[in-house]
């Protein structure tokens, strides 16, 4: 059997992995990572991570296993919250949770337990991994979780065949109904604890609130485009570059920075026939540029692009090549169902023609590309 690390959150998934892992026989070590650290009460006081520590060290308790506590505040501060405010700031729109799973879970986190001398690290992620073997060499292939409603394969989009070699996803072939089963039937404290919503200052302080720590604020136009606003083209594939005069001023915010494309809240504008929608931000000149209703032809795209320097190929070895196209499952974002389109690398890098036009295409997010359940890579759009 193995040493086995658990990263232990505080939460059902992990307790039930670290509970499913001893079953099994393995030598099983939980570890706490703290991540947040923070004097400003705002924040602070909203991050529950001495709740959630103690909750991940009565887990340990329960099962009988050595327990301790990680802090990696500094290096998340420099890894993550530095880079969201680096990219906020450039008017683009990040996704912690991936890099945070890249950064510190899978990179910082597996480092420590290494010195620990671990075969693996663990976590309680909903997906699986599988393993072959392709021209003599031990292929790790990562796989959406059997609960769909939970599959977080996305989350772990820029994870490399290194890391995936270390790590176990114990409740990867469960449905979270059985996971919270489980952890009933043998009495964890974790039992009934409700799910945390993401990154803890994202999920409980509002996204501006958190912004505001770094990025001041800076008072500037919204701009209303009207729907007929279109290029000779077809928008859908050349999004129009706005400018004040493609619209009319109907208000006023406070930075271009807190905006994000296909925002509707906080923008605190009535009046319209149909709520307003952001279509664009110019955080240069720091105007926010809106338009009514989900069906606005700007809201919707027909391709994105990945420069070849953000391009991450889980599986390397499927890597395309110089102008060569492949037709895969392609999401933009968490919980939306994958759609087809045709990923083509050039020179400068990937170019994704969606089949069926995508709302809300956000620069900064990440783009991850599947065939069946398969994640075969990632990329940041921009």
């Amino acid at each position: 059997m193995a040493r086995v690390i658990v990263g232990l959150s505080g939460g059902v998934d992990s307790s039930v992995a670290a509970y499913l892992l001893k079953q099994q026989g393995h030598e099983v070590i939980g570890i706490f990572m703290r991540n947040w650290n923070d004097a400003s009460p705002t924040l602070e006081n909203e991050c529950p991570w001495i709740e959630d520590s103690r909750d991940a060290m009565l887990v340990a308790e329960h099962l009988g296993i050595p327990f301790q506590l990680v802090d990696f505040s500094a290096e998340y501060l420099d890894r993550i919250v530095n880079y969201m405010f680096d990219e906020y700031a450039k008017g683009r729109t990040p996704n912690p949770d991936i890099l945070c799973n890249r950064e510190i879970k899978f990179d910082l986190f597996l480092k420590e337990a290494l010195k620990l001398k671990a075969d693996y690290i663990a976590t309680g992620h909903y997906v699986r991994k599988g393993e072959s073997k392709i021209n003599n060499h031990t292929v790790y292939h990562l796989l959406k979780g059997k609960d769909s409603n939970k599959n977080q394969s996305y989350f772990l989009a820029q994870l490399s065949q290194e890391q995936l070699s270390k790590s176990l996803f114990p409740i990867g072939e469960l449905e979270k109904s059985r996971v919270r089963e489980i952890a009933l039937e043998i009495g964890l404290p974790t039992a009934t604890k409700k799910d945390s919503q993401g990154l803890c200052f994202i999920g409980h302080v509002k996204l501006p609130t958190f912004l505001q720590q770094q990025l001041k604020t800076k008072e500037g136009l919204v701009v209303e485009i009207p729907k007929d606003t279109l290029l000779k083209n077809d928008s859908f594939l050349q999004p129009l570059e706005l400018t004040l005069a493609h619209g009319q001023v109907v208000g006023k915010h406070q930075g271009a920075h807190f905006y994000t494309i296909g925002q509707r809240k906080g923008l605190h504008i009535g009046g319209k026939t149909e709520p307003l929608f952001v279509l664009q931000t110019n955080v240069k000149e720091n105007i926010v540029f809106v338009g009514q209703g989900e069906n606005h032809p700007l809201l919707w795209h027909l391709r994105t692009f990945i420069d070849k320097n953000e391009a991450h190929w889980v599986r390397p070895d499927m890597e395309l090549q110089i102008n060569e196209t492949q037709v895969y499952m392609v999401q933009i974002r968490y919980r939306q169902d994958p759609f087809e389109a045709k990923i083509t690398r050039s020179n400068k890098g990937l170019e994704i023609a969606f089949e069926q036009p995508q709302k809300s295409v956000a620069k900064g997010q990440f783009a991850a590309w599947f065939l069946g359940d398969e994640l075969i890579g990632s990329g940041v759009m921009s």
